[in-house]
């Protein structure tokens, strides 16, 4: 069993490493109608199920980009559609398993980074933006696994889930795959791409990360305040109690 583990973690990671020999190798050996399978696979899961918040999507995708101009080996209208249908039947997929079953996951505490200070965030973006919170979390790892299973445990029907679901997967999809696709022949983009790939992953966890530090920032600073009212609290007791005892 952690053998088996150790080899998923090794392929994770070498897919963000280097995607573009992931799915070069995958041209090879699938052949041009199989290769697909790999590509929705990876972006269903990854917005699918929340146990995979993880998977390299944005860079997946880019990097497909690259692959779909033209005489790459993959086709840019299937590639797209493709990657739409995964796009929104993961999140779909999403949905459906907070409804049924997500207080249950959240209790278990198994999802480690299903943390509260996500959760709260994601609580505020809805209660700030609505419906745009699940395209607009379509654009930041982690908490576009997450949005869709919160919208699932009541934050939204599943008709007005639908409609802005669509609408940021087909963004997200486009805005990565075109970027990939037009910008991948440029030599330049060709020579550094491994590098480009990593400003990609930089770039789309920075929100998470900034996120995190404030949460962090904010959490010292109210334990600080805590403190120093609870001392302010023990040198009000002290005085009182020398108080008493200079009036007896």
């Amino acid at each position: 069993m952690k053998g088996i583990t150790l080899e998923i973690l090794q392929f994770f990671i070498s897919l963000l490493q280097d995607p573009r020999g992931a799915i070069a190798g995958w041209i090879i050996t699938l052949g041009p109608v199989l290769v697909y399978s790999p590509l929705f696979v990876i972006v269903f899961v990854e917005t699918g199920l929340v146990f995979f918040p993880f998977l390299p999507g944005d860079s997946l995708l880019f990097a497909a980009g690259v692959f779909s101009a033209d005489g790459g080996g993959l086709n840019l209208i299937a590639t797209l559609l493709v990657f739409y249908a995964a796009a929104i039947l993961g999140n779909t997929s999403n949905y459906w398993i907070a409804r049924l079953f997500g207080s249950r996951i959240i209790d278990s505490g198994k999802v480690k980074a299903l943390t509260p200070e996500r959760m709260a965030k994601l609580d505020h973006f809805f209660e700030r933006y609505g419906g745009l919170t699940i395209v607009i979390t379509r654009f930041m790892p982690f908490f576009r696994t997450f949005a869709p299973f919160i919208a699932g445990t009541g934050h939204m029907n599943f008709a007005k889930f639908t409609f802005f679901n669509c609408i940021g997967g087909i963004a997200w999809v486009t805005l990565f795959v075109g970027a990939g696709c037009f910008f991948g022949e440029i030599p330049f983009v060709q020579e550094h791409f491994e590098v480009i790939i990593l400003g990609i992953v930089a770039v789309s966890v920075a929100p998470a990360l900034i996120g995190a530090i404030k949460a962090a920032m904010a959490s010292r600073k109210s334990g600080t305040q805590a403190a120093q009212i609870e001392a302010a609290a023990d040198a009000e007791r002290i005085m009182r109690g020398k108080h008493v005892r200079k009036d007896d």
